[in-house]
């Protein structure tokens, strides 16, 4: 017995507040960041200080040494410039790499003890290009050369390309993924991605190009929401029959679509093996019929007679051919299947027969009588 199901198991179920307003912005402010450029003061300076750590001068080193030697450094040193960026692991800030006047060798400091409009010098021009999706722009800087990580995070721990996804960009975001950016980064107010981004601000050809260039569409935010999930909870939210959010639905309908397409591919399962789990968490170890490795599928994905032949104990064997038919005593067709594994052959109905083995059949039967009866 063989049925389809969706290939990809990774969805989960969302249970949306009832309360759960739209907001007269065009933007979900609740969920997504503001995507405006906020205004930033500062001096262009090239006399400040920064705390020098003299000692820390591997680029590799752990993150808290240079804290630490930071805080227990008392001497000061001039900056000449900062000469490279790093993202702290978990995207928790940033540290830079320091080129000082008095001739030490460069060290990396932690955000927290630079200057302010020294850092302000070195970050307002990419941030500003990236909150603009102002494509020249990040293309002169990332082409300056001045070691800038393009996962650099602001204080939410989000990316460029977080911004420019969600500002529906698609020249900014095939600069900054040539630049390797990280496509499946995560930001720190809600575990949203680039896809999220995207997917929640509308911009299906966005949502488009990240999957094309490797975005994973399964990835979860805070909530477990993939972005297939939360676009399908905006629009379920987004009322219709309104003339200001006919273009939103339109758009969001899109999305999904495209998000259907790419993630889902219909696959022939051989058998159910195992299964795990309890209520909405059941899991069953597929054995595909096109001979992929084995995978735990969610329940939910996989078809219903599949997972009630195997929860009544039936065990499954591969069709190989279909040698005879007739009508049994319903009056409806059965037919003679030769098994792989099985010697004997066994009259089934036509439901448990796979549809191409009995158009086989009947165009085997049309060739040998030639009159056109099977």
């Amino acid at each position: 017995m063989e049925s389809s199901l969706f290939a990809n198991q990774c969805l989960s179920r969302l249970k949306l507040s009832p309360n759960l307003k739209i907001p007269s912005s065009p933007f979900f402010s609740h969920q997504f960041p503001n995507l405006k450029t906020p205004h930033v003061n500062y001096k262009p300076s090239f006399t400040l200080f920064a705390i020098q750590n003299q000692e820390t001068q591997n680029p590799l080193q752990e993150n808290t040494t240079t804290t630490n030697a930071a805080q227990d450094d008392e001497s000061f040193g001039e900056v000449s410039k900062i000469i490279g960026s790093r993202a702290l692991q978990g995207g928790t800030g940033m540290e830079y790499l320091i080129e000082w006047k008095d001739g030490h060798a460069p060290s990396w400091v932690p955000f927290d003890y630079i200057a302010k409009d020294v850092v302000a010098e070195y970050e307002t021009p990419w941030w500003t290009a990236a909150k603009k999706a102002d494509e020249p722009a990040l293309s002169r800087i990332l082409n300056a050369d001045d070691g800038r990580d393009v996962d650099a995070v602001d204080s939410y721990g989000r990316t460029a390309l977080l911004f420019v996804s969600g500002l529906g960009s698609e020249a900014c975001v095939k600069l900054l993924a040539e630049a390797g950016a990280n496509l499946n980064h995560r930001d720190n107010s809600g575990g949203l991605t680039a896809l999220h981004m995207a997917s929640g601000y509308v911009q299906p050809g966005v949502v488009k190009l990240l999957i094309d260039l490797g975005a994973d569409p399964e990835v979860q935010d805070d909530r477990g929401l993939t972005p297939l999930e939360l676009a399908k909870e905006i629009l379920k939210v987004t009322p219709k029959g309104n003339p200001v959010q006919f273009a939103r639905r339109l758009g969001l309908e899109n999305v999904i679509k495209i998000l259907d397409e790419e993630i889902f591919e219909y696959a022939e399962v051989q058998e159910i093996l195992e299964r795990r789990g309890k209520g909405d968490k059941v899991e069953y170890l597929v054995k595909w019929k096109d001979g992929s490795n084995n995978e735990w599928v969610k329940g939910q994905f996989i078809g219903e007679d599949l997972v009630k032949d195997f929860e009544g104990g039936l065990e499954y064997a591969v069709a190989e051919g279909v040698m005879g038919k007739r009508v049994g005593d319903d009056g409806k067709n059965e037919y003679l299947v030769k098994w792989t594994d099985i010697d004997e052959a066994t009259w089934e109905p036509e439901e448990n027969v796979d549809p191409d083995l009995i158009k086989e059949y009947a165009e085997a039967q049309l060739s040998k009588d030639g009159n056109g009866s099977p």
